[in-house]
């Protein structure tokens, strides 16, 4: 299996994120990939290659081009205004207060484009942000191309990059935008499906009428943990779109007996679809020692999703999400693709 990597990614370093109570380093940074890449040569995957350059067009299908215009000048337009360290929201046009009008301060705007303040930006991220895009669609390309299935080692990651906000760490919604192109490129039917413990609020909100692209997400409940506000059973797509998304949310504490059980009723659905391509959102945050999550999979559970998830026999994209315990993300990560391989 081929990987897709870009070293641009390393840009995107030393912001910090509000968490519950302070505010502190991200935990999304630059060792989790550099981890996994660092994995798939040990096990010998397959070839590391970096991406071709892409133009924005297929991202201008899934995100609002507003938007995508927003996020290259959040550094120059913070600077211009004054500000130092790293830029994030701090008001949001919640219930009561006006969304409909972008309003012109780099303060105000950050908070208009995001729905929290964990997507945060330093003076690399933009880079870091195109080349994760990059690499989405060059492993794409390679699926389309014939290729049984390849790896894109996306960084930063993007489920929870909606059409017109990012959070969450997300910013252009990689696996989406692979999606939307591999439809552009032959593929009738696609299926998404998302792994991570945190439900891909943005990959629903982008898909949830339509029913071209369907998505299985199995997810912390949001009752529970975040995002909170998206993922449960009863959001079954909208208009064209009505029984295309499907949630599976999950108990906090689940391990591998229920884990594993809503794997085989996500990958049943996708069957019946009978889709041309699969996009797998792959989160490994799942992990029982994950700092950030409440699910109790172990290292020796991963390869056991990638041999379900290839017993679909589907041309497979693999874009890499969340999973945040450093020192076994490449693990339980490559785990997935080696168990993929060897179904």
């Amino acid at each position: 299996m081929k990987t897709i990597f870009s070293p641009r990614h390393a840009g995107h370093a030393g912001n910090v994120e509000l968490d519950a109570n302070a505010i502190v380093p991200a935990y999304e940074k630059p060792a989790r990939a550099e981890i996994v890449r660092a994995r798939v040569e040990a096990v010998g995957l397959g070839p590391v290659l970096e991406p071709a350059v892409h133009d924005l067009a297929t991202a201008r299908k899934v995100h609002k081009p507003a938007y995508l215009d927003f996020l290259p000048t959040v550094c120059p337009e913070w600077e211009k205004a004054g500000r130092s360290g790293t830029a994030m929201p701090y008001v949001w046009p919640t219930r009561g207060l006006r969304g409909d009008v972008e309003p012109r301060s780099i303060e105000a705007r950050l908070g208009f484009y995001s729905f929290d303040c964990g997507a945060t930006f330093v003076g690399g991220t933009w880079d870091a942000i195109k080349s994760s895009h990059d690499v989405a669609l060059t492993a794409a390309g390679l699926v389309a191309a014939g290729e049984r299935a390849a790896f894109a080692l996306c960084r930063p990651p993007g489920h929870h990059a909606g059409s017109a906000f990012m959070g969450g760490y997300c910013y252009i919604n990689n696996a989406a935008v692979a999606a939307e192109w591999l439809r552009d490129n032959g593929a009738a039917r696609v299926s998404i499906l998302d792994v991570d413990y945190h439900h891909g609020n943005g990959t629903q909100e982008i898909f949830y009428a339509r029913a071209d692209v369907q998505v299985v997400s199995l997810h912390a409940d949001p009752l529970a943990e975040y995002p909170y506000f998206l993922g449960h059973a009863d959001e079954r797509g909208a208009g064209a779109g009505d029984g295309f998304n499907h949630n599976l949310p999950l108990p906090l504490g689940t391990a591998w007996a229920g884990w594993g059980a809503a794997l085989d009723t996500a990958c049943g659905l996708i069957a019946a679809q009978r889709p041309d391509a699969l996009v797998v959102s792959l989160g490994v945050d799942t992990f029982e020692r994950d700092p950030i999550s409440r699910f109790r999979l172990t290292s020796a559970d991963y390869p056991k999703i990638g041999r379900r998830i290839g017993r679909l026999a589907l041309p497979t994209l693999f874009v890499m999400e969340g999973g945040y315990a450093v020192e076994e993300i490449g693990v339980n990560a490559v785990g997935v693709l080696t168990g993929f391989e060897e179904g």
